[in-house]
């Protein structure tokens, strides 16, 4: 990377709740590097369903800065490295630890990181790839790894594979060796499966006595969680990741009768990737040639019409913004 910083840049700033036909660019003050901070000249993010829901519900929730740049991950080069022992120009990540909510995130031309969370990758994928994998993969590769610990050889149920999410899942499940079934609710994107050994178009109801798989990684929530867990055989376990089903708790759960004998229910929560499993996860996909879904790839200047599109459900795939 070369030339100087500016003093300002553009970005999205959120002060309320707001719909995607209001989202506009913003100029703003380029923020300083400071000790143990990097700052990141963004190339590209990926829009992600905690976006969504901060940018409809979660902004008026005290936690939350305002007013606030939000954005949960990005991909881009280090334009000021501080004390963090990174180059300038470097290729690097970044990915949660309070991005876009605790401080402001990455829907802007550059960003302001806490060192930990902001890893270098060795790669040649073009910007809106590498983009498309910090934080879906990392949340797919930690549920299935370190929540379900997954094997070669066992088979694996992912309900509600047709986010960006579950075909990472189902990507690195395949890749890994074990059958994977994969469920969507919608009939037409049944296609976008068809990777899986077997697909299943979910109304709702799974648990019928027929066990699916070994495990299951459970994007829907806690609206299908308790049927996941029926259709689940002795030994099997759950790994509760998504809201897809805008169900975020459940009322009064009993886990002595809510889960069935036998059967083991976790979670994952992606707050804390580390350099080892991102270095990790990048050696995977290089070994195994994956590549992200990318359903579509909008400029920084038509963000609006990104957000749009992600309200809409109109795009399959991983939305990319290249700035």
């Amino acid at each position: 990377m070369s030339g100087q910083i500016p003093e300002t840049m553009r970005a999205v700033v959120l002060t309320g709740r707001t719909r995607a036909e209001d989202v506009h660019l913003t100029e703003v003050p380029v923020p300083h590097a400071r000790p143990g901070w990097v700052l990141v000249r963004v190339r590209a993010f990926g829009l992600n369903h905690s976006e969504q829901i901060l940018r409809q519900e979660e902004i008026d929730e005290p936690s939350i800065q305002k007013p606030v740049i939000p954005g949960i991950e990005c991909a881009g080069e280090v334009a000021d490295p501080a004390d963090s022992g990174l180059a300038p120009g470097q290729r690097v990540v970044a990915l949660m630890g309070g991005m876009g909510r605790s401080f402001d995130g990455s829907y802007a031309e550059y960003a302001l990181l806490p060192a930990d969370h902001v890893f270098p990758v060795e790669s040649d994928l073009p910007w809106p790839e590498l983009a498309a994998i910090p934080e879906t993969c990392f949340t797919a590769w930690g549920s299935l790894f370190q929540g379900l610990r997954l094997e070669r050889g066992e088979s694996l149920l992912i309900r509600g594979a047709t986010c960006a999410l579950g075909y990472a899942a189902l990507q690195l499940a395949k890749a890994l060796g074990c059958r994977v079934v994969a469920t969507t609710h919608k009939e037409a994107k049944l296609p976008l499966v068809a990777c899986a050994d077997e697909v299943v178009l979910d109304a709702g109801r799974l648990a019928d006595g027929h066990a699916y798989a070994d495990k299951a990684l459970e994007l829907v929530g806690a609206k299908t969680l308790l049927d996941t867990l029926r259709c689940m055989p002795r030994g099997g376990v759950v790994c509760d990741t998504g809201v897809l089903g805008g169900v975020f708790s459940l009322r009064q759960f009993n886990p002595i009768s809510d889960i069935p004998n036998g059967v083991y229910l976790t979670g994952f929560h992606s707050n804390w990737p580390d350099r080892e499993t991102m270095d990790a996860i990048f050696a995977f996909i290089a070994e195994h040639d994956l590549k992200p879904r990318i359903g579509a790839v909008f400029p920084f200047s038509r963000i609006r019409d990104a957000l749009i599109a992600q309200d809409g459900g109109s795009v399959d795939g991983k939305i990319v913004v290249e700035v």
